[in-house]
């Protein structure tokens, strides 16, 4: 009589993190005070840890030095959640689907710009395509916030706003910054 042999136990496919579990994993990251008392700050330039994010995706704790910003930008196809952890951050965005390639330069209509100011433990998910901009506008108080994307961030686009116009100045790949 043969024995059968055992059946090597395949492991479960991992789901994609959605909105909500990067949200989730950023408010529970907030909550971490002994990591974000870890970060080290600049006096002038934005500061960076890499964490592990859940399901496989990219995750940031940054510093923000007073009056600090990203410029416009959006996460290409990437979904994504930040939330603040100390002093206030300011989030200008876009309610507006751009189209995501093929173009230069758009003329914004009235009506899409978006502001949001979160302080401590404030924070918010988006989508793929989602342009804005995340400035420190303290003029005497960092700003800390942790950040999550999936997929891992393939690219990121950069943009110039001057009024309603909006130009594709860059586009910038994971070598570009690591």
């Amino acid at each position: 009589m043969s024995v059968p042999s055992p059946v090597p136990a395949v492991p479960a496919p991992v789901s994609a993190p959605t909105q909500a579990d990067l949200l989730d994993f950023v408010r529970r990251t907030v909550a971490d005070a002994e990591l974000i008392a870890a970060l080290p700050l600049d006096p002038e330039g934005r500061t960076w840890m890499r964490l592990d994010g859940p399901g496989g995706s990219e995750a940031w704790l940054i510093g923000w030095p007073p009056g600090t910003g990203t410029g416009w930008h959006d996460h290409a196809d990437s979904i994504g959640a930040f939330m603040t952890a100390s002093g206030e951050l300011k989030e200008n965005a876009l309610a507006a689907r751009l189209p995501t390639d093929g173009w230069k330069t758009l003329e914004l209509t009235d009506g899409v710009d978006r502001e949001r100011r979160l302080g401590a433990g404030q924070g918010r998910a988006f989508g793929r395509h989602h342009v804005h901009e995340v400035l420190n506008e303290s003029p005497d108080r960092h700003a800390i916030s942790v950040h999550a994307y999936y997929p891992p961030l393939p690219r990121i686009r950069r943009y110039s706003r001057t009024g309603p116009v909006l130009r594709l100045e860059q586009v910038e790949r994971p070598e570009d910054w690591q």
